[in-house]
């Protein structure tokens, strides 16, 4: 690591350059990255999925959460960068560091493309006073990282409309629509899973979400691809081409922008990168508004649905197999928080159609299961025991759509505590998944219905209830999510509506002893329309038991009976027609009606 920040170092003294902001990032703002765009990782060390890395000429930091406190310290030993523990108190933010360390007149360089314009913006506001300017045109990481893994460049592949629901040049159509709406003349669109949903296509260039890296610009008359031609069969080139596409080499896209003069470009700022948005003239005026792809693919059309729906069927076989095996075999063979995520991952590649994991798989036993996005490791890999509670994250991708659930299993005796804990978690989930509200209502209206049971006793979780869900696309989606405080930059407080999927998820978390959370998927729906105005509601789409091993009925109210029986009545008539006859029968048992 010293030899690199040396390299980094002098290419930044040759440059002038004061301080070097690397972030965890990709050109299009994904959530998760490829290793090709894993410089923070490849300067510092540090493996984690989140961080920002900051080098000056005699100091560098690592920002990074909560989650990972514990392992940065450790993989930062003798890398020559200093731990700042994001939002500790007295730890400044990156902002102000860059801000205390910058002299007058300083330089600050970043790779453009890695840093979103939204950013971008606001460090020129922060760093105006000092006449702070930038350097963003090279990425200087990548000049010394001389083994560095290629840009990804998988396959494309269309996705059929008995799929879709809808075809290409209807979403094209209905976009052109929005930008007129918006007064806008030209489109620049950079989010990967906003440009495949658009034309239908699929692939495979970020880890666990089916996109391709890409550009899109759309004028009301043409629209042009960016892309690695390579990836393109003559099929999916003829497909692309039908719709009016011109594909061009996907890094013009930089030189492209720089021909607009008097547009109205929509764009939405915290996708679109440094780089783009600074190459546009001034002539051009920016409409920055969220990306109109963003709330059109949230609300899954009737066939989306429908193939949704089938998509947790299988879901829930594998997972139910999972949950009767673990059952059954706990304490009279080995088993592992790796081992048991790799049988898992084998009951889901039996189900026809599934194509792979929807993210990272969070297998966790015992106080492992306390850290709410731990990742099992060769080093922490527990054993698991017959006792104690078992949590398990996991999701597929298939033909038929997305899934994430969530299930905690007693793998033996259980404490007072982990059962009243447990109880109190799955009444939170029930009762959300219950809910019945006026269309015009947000999450931020219906988290409170999930953490009542917990409040009540003066417990609370720290993430948000609930998330949106993609169609074979990712796991988290804009704009719907359940939280009870707003996050304005995850752009996920939309007013629900018919067809959006979110999570349902609440948990509880205790540190040192234990975690729990029960995790469904849930489809808004309209309910009954009154002088009232137009009721909304809930259906489940997942279906898996919940443990009745650690419930302890004496502290749920009869609704909460009544929801938990009604569930797993439907549990029982949606899967056992899939299992064996053993599997069924301890199904059967699992789904018991309780009083």
């Amino acid at each position: 690591m010293n030899e690199r920040l040396i390299k980094l170092r002098q290419l930044m003294a040759e440059r002038h350059i004061d301080a070097y902001l690397i972030p965890t990032s990709d050109f299009h703002e994904s959530e998760y990255v490829g290793e090709y765009f894993k410089c923070r990782k490849f300067i510092t060390g540090f493996t984690g999925s989140a961080g920002t890395a900051i080098v000056t000429a005699c100091e560098a930091g690592l920002w990074t959460d909560g989650r990972y406190f514990v392992q940065a310290a450790k993989q930062l030993e003798g890398s020559g960068f200093t731990l700042w523990r994001m939002n500790q108190e007295g730890v400044p933010t990156v902002e102000e560091y860059l801000e205390q360390v910058i002299p007058e007149g300083g330089v600050l360089g970043f790779d453009g493309r890695v840093i979103n314009s939204q950013m971008g913006e606001q460090l020129k506001e922060i760093l105006e006073d000092k006449n702070v300017t930038f350097s963003y045109e090279e990425d200087l990481t990548g000049k010394i990282w001389e083994d560095r893994p290629d840009l990804p460049a998988e396959p494309v592949w269309i996705l059929e409309e008995h799929y879709a629901g809808k075809s290409a040049g209807e979403k094209l159509g209905d976009l052109r629509k929005a930008m007129r709406e918006a007064h806008a003349t030209v489109h620049i669109l950079t989010a990967l899973d906003d440009i495949v949903w658009l034309f239908n296509i699929r692939g495979n260039d970020v880890p666990c979400n089916p996109v391709v890296l890409s550009y899109v610009v759309v004028t009301e008359h043409t629209c042009n691809l960016f892309i690695n031609k390579k990836t393109l069969s003559q099929e999916v080139t003829g497909y692309l081409e039908g719709l009016g596409v011109a594909i061009k080499p996907y890094n013009d896209i930089y030189e492209y922008v720089k021909e607009f003069r008097g547009e109205k470009v929509l764009l939405e700022s915290s996708k679109v990168n440094f780089a783009i948005r600074n190459n546009l003239d001034p002539s051009n005026k920016v409409i920055d508004r969220m990306n109109p792809t963003a709330s059109a693919k949230a609300v899954k059309n009737p066939v989306e649905v429908e193939n949704e729906r089938r998509a947790h069927i299988k879901d829930g076989v594998a997972v139910t197999k999972f949950i009767c095996w673990l059952k059954k075999n706990i304490g009279s063979m080995p088993m592992t928080e790796i081992s048991v995520s790799d049988y898992l991952e084998e009951l889901r590649k039996q189900q026809e159609g599934y194509l792979g994991p929807s993210f990272d798989t969070i297998s966790a036993y015992g106080d492992n299961a306390a850290m709410c996005h731990y990742s099992a490791t060769p080093e922490s890999n527990k054993t698991l025991e017959p006792k104690g509670l078992y949590l398990v994250d996991s999701g597929g991708q298939y033909y038929e759509g997305t899934t994430d659930i969530t299930r905690t299993v007693a793998l033996g005796p259980v404490t007072d505590e982990e059962r009243e804990h447990f109880t109190l978690v799955a009444m939170s989930m029930l009762r959300l998944g219950h809910a019945k509200f006026l269309y015009g209502c947000r999450g931020m209206s219906l988290d409170y219905i999930a953490r009542q049971p917990l409040w009540d006793r003066g417990l609370n979780y720290d993430h948000g209830t609930g998330h949106g869900v993609g169609y074979l696309l990712n796991v988290h989606e804009r704009p719907n999510g359940i939280r009870y405080k707003t996050v304005p930059e995850r752009m996920d407080s939309a007013v629900l509506e018919e067809g959006m999927i979110c999570s349902d998820e609440p948990g509880l978390y205790i540190e040192g002893s234990h975690g729990i959370r029960t995790e469904n998927l849930i489809l808004c729906r309209k309910a009954e329309k009154n002088d009232y105005g137009q009721f909304m509601e809930f259906e489940y789409l997942t279906f898996v038991p919940i443990d009745l091993d650690a419930i302890d009925l004496t502290l749920m109210e009869k609704r909460d009976i009544q929801y938990l029986n009604e569930y797993h009545r439907q549990v029982y008539e949606k899967i056992s027609p899939y299992l064996d006859q053993e599997e069924r029968q301890w199904l059967k048992e699992a789904t018991r009606e309780v009083q």
